[in-house]
């Protein structure tokens, strides 16, 4: 497995590393799991972890080898931002979604306690009209029975009328590295 190694964080286009490999955006709630699921995938951790939702204000751009970048950004749905954050992580979020012609997908995690939301329903329509493809994963899913879970997956993939859900665990790594396997294989490798 390639090493994964930070390369920088950045709010402005410009700003943006400049690279050729392709770039998987990851998005989700604050508390979602961004940040764990991409330590795993590092298999070491280069990603913050923070105890309280929000830390992450920038877009953070990390290498797997010479393979893709994650892209890991600001987690969506926390309170205590006011209005004038929460505008400004828009427009950075969008700058970033419209600008990047290396952008392959965008893994959206969420919760597998929860349903499908506006916030997740806005960022899938967006998108779509952006025409790149998205991968949900449900995350947590150390804590539910089997048949939980195929109840969430088929709860979610209902709700997102998307077809590519995944329950994924960064306490027992499962599904993990399947997901990863997804990605690579149909959004990078193609």
């Amino acid at each position: 497995m390639a090493k994964m190694t930070f390369i920088k964080s950045a709010v402005k286009t410009r700003d943006f590393p400049e690279s050729k490999m392709k770039e998987i955006a990851f998005a989700g709630r604050s508390n979602a799991g961004k940040s764990s699921l991409i330590n795993i995938w590092a298999n070491e951790k280069i990603a913050k972890v923070s105890q309280s939702p929000g830390k992450t204000r920038l877009l953070n751009f990390f290498a797997m080898g010479t393979s893709y970048i994650i892209v890991d950004m600001p987690g969506y749905g926390f309170a205590s931002r006011g209005n004038e954050e929460t505008a400004t992580w828009k427009k950075m979020i969008q700058n970033y979604l419209t600008s990047r012609e290396q952008l392959a997908g965008l893994v959206l995690l969420m919760d597998m306690a929860r349903d499908w939301s506006d916030d997740e329903e806005l960022l899938a329509q967006f998108a779509m009209k952006q025409d790149f493809p998205i991968a949900i994963g449900l995350t947590k899913s150390d804590k539910f029975s089997k048949a939980d879970i195929a109840k969430a997956i088929a709860r979610i993939k209902n709700q997102s009328r998307l077809d590519e859900v995944f329950p994924i665990s960064a306490q027992t790594r499962a599904g993990c590295a399947e997901f990863e396997e997804f990605i690579y294989r149909n959004w990078i490798k193609k």
